[in-house]
């Protein structure tokens, strides 16, 4: 999982090394002032050597400014990785997420896959800047202090052995009762950004059945249920602070202790003291630091879990080895097909024969839930069947690229979306290379052009996010006009003329009956 995520560092991996060394130098620089402080009471204070004392202050000082400078580096370096490191996890899994097919966006579903891609990436990007600084600088920080403890009154620094297994076995009970609870969590997140994706989309019918109550106490419910499982891990982890207090305030207490009886026997110095409690500080604040890397650790570990999933999630639909890469004809034949959705045991199509020859019209109509949808999203391979064969020209279209299958059998869906942008830039997603004049006759066959010249910037008019600033018919037309400049082989419309009146209807299979003989045609519908 780690090796998979660390893929995603790429260009930041200098960053992300230089920031741990600079760690190191200011965590060694760090750790020896306390050493050269007992030297400066031992051997200056004490005996009154003020040469002594200034030319150990001149080191002090220098050791002190290479800390500061190697920690600021330290963080700008950190911080530039993680950001980094951030930037290219999020195009990573959008990357991966355009390869799904139909049927791994209902895997994940949206709004789950909308918390990977915020909360989830930052939790990890936070997780990684503490990684390469904080839980570089503990370890070393409580290597290095007791080290030196040891090397000041090896006696005295025995305490250190008692207290650092006590705070590791308790840190890691912790953990162990905490982690589970913060998977928990993120799949609870998941259940509010679907109330409020669901709220958003919908907010004109809310507004109009005047449910706003409900839809608050709908995301008062997601909202209560993420504090509940959040709130209880938050409070398992933060048992580690009394802990480690007590721990702290305990070893404080028998180095202060023991450490006056020495000095009065005359069996240690003052600064051999001193230098011990701050070594024991030292020990115990990266004691601290460790156990909020943990904490974090722990709560990114469910997150991490999430987006490698993703990550390394195989879509179902890929192309073949050695692909065909041209449609030679729009015909199409269904031999025995059998069709289920993956978390729906009932069979959708069963035992479908379908011959439909290069340039006829075909009208599919049934009854709602009759499987007309689910029938044609099986010739552009948006779903795979589940036995039988769907050809398209003569081959089977699995043995098709599926870039090149889809470029020949177009398909207008019943929810058809418009980006935001012009209606130009909308209508060239079919073609990016199609003239100004191909999109007007593009327009003229879909009957769009009417009343995009009626626009005050005409094909410049700007699209609001989801086409919200035109009617459902004219989107609907704009998407049929985006479809057709791919001039594919294979045309679906999906009662994609729903919202049209029965006269532009009308007018819409006359333009195509007329300009497009040679496409094959096919027409959901709910009205004869």
């Amino acid at each position: 999982m780690i090796r998979q995520l660390l893929q995603s560092v790429r260009e930041y991996k200098r960053d992300a090394l230089i920031s741990p060394l600079l760690v190191a130098i200011e965590t060694f620089i760090e750790t020896m002032i306390p050493f050269l402080m007992a030297g400066m009471i031992d051997k200056g204070i004490v005996p009154g050597n003020m040469g002594y004392i200034e030319r150990l202050g001149v080191v002090m000082l220098i050791g002190a400014f290479i800390s500061l400078a190697a920690g600021a580096g330290a963080s700008w370096f950190s911080s530039a990785a993680s950001a980094g490191f951030a930037k290219n996890l999020r195009q990573d899994l959008y990357y991966h997420i355009q390869n799904f097919a139909f049927e791994d966006i209902d895997h994940f579903s949206p709004s789950s896959i909308v918390t990977r891609l915020t909360t989830d990436v930052m939790n990890i990007q936070q997780a990684f800047q503490m990684s390469v600084r904080m839980a570089v600088r503990s370890p070393l920080m409580l290597i290095f202090s007791i080290a030196m403890a040891f090397s000041v009154d090896a006696e005295m620094a025995t305490v250190f052995i008692v207290t650092v297994p006590v705070m590791a076995i308790a840190l890691s009970i912790i953990i162990a009762i905490g982690r589970p609870m913060f998977k928990k969590v993120y799949q609870r997140y998941d259940g509010l950004n679907q109330v409020v994706r669901e709220n958003l989309r919908g907010i004109r019918v809310v507004k109009t059945y005047n449910r706003s109550d409900t839809e608050n106490d709908k995301e008062k419910v997601a909202s209560s249920r993420i504090f509940e499982i959040f709130s209880k891990g938050e409070r398992i982890l933060q048992l580690n602070s009394p802990i480690m207090q007590f721990v702290m305030y305990g070893t404080l207490l028998f180095l202060a202790w023991f450490g006056a009886r020495r000095i009065v026997g005359g069996t240690m110095q003052a600064g051999q003291l001193v230098s011990l409690l701050a070594y024991a500080m030292s020990v115990l604040m990266s004691l601290n630091m460790l156990s909020n890397v943990f904490n974090q650790l722990t709560i990114s570990m469910a997150s991490a879990k999430r987006i490698v999933e993703v990550l390394t999630y195989e879509s179902t639909l890929k192309s073949p080895t050695k692909p065909i890469m041209a449609v030679p004809n729009g015909d199409i034949e269904f031999n025995q097909v059998k069709f289920a959705y993956e978390d729906d045991h009932k069979e959708r199509l069963s035992d479908i024969n379908l011959h439909i020859k290069s340039g006829e019209t075909v009208g599919i109509i049934g009854e709602t839930g009759s499987g007309k949808s689910t029938l044609v999203q099986l010739i552009p391979r948006l779903y795979d069947v589940n036995g039988g064969v769907v050809s398209v020209g003569g081959n089977d279209v699995r043995q098709y690229d599926i870039r090149t299958l889809r470029d020949n059998v177009s398909m207008v869906l019943q929810q058809n979306v418009l980006f935001s942008g012009t209606i130009a830039e909308n209508l060239r997603w079919g073609n990016a290379d199609a003239t100004d004049a191909e999109l007007v006759h593009a327009a003229k066959l879909a009957q769009a052009d009417t009343f995009v010249q009626s626009l005050p910037d005409g094909y410049d008019t700007y699209i609001e996010q989801g086409g919200s600033n035109v009617s459902g018919g004219q989107k609907q037309r704009l998407t049929i006009a985006r479809t057709l400049l791919k001039n594919p082989k294979i045309l679906i419309l999906d009662d994609s003329t729903s919202a049209v009146d029965t006269h532009t209807d009308r007018l819409i299979q006359e333009a195509f009956n007329a300009e497009l003989p040679t496409m094959t045609k096919l027409l959901i519908a709910q009205r004869i």
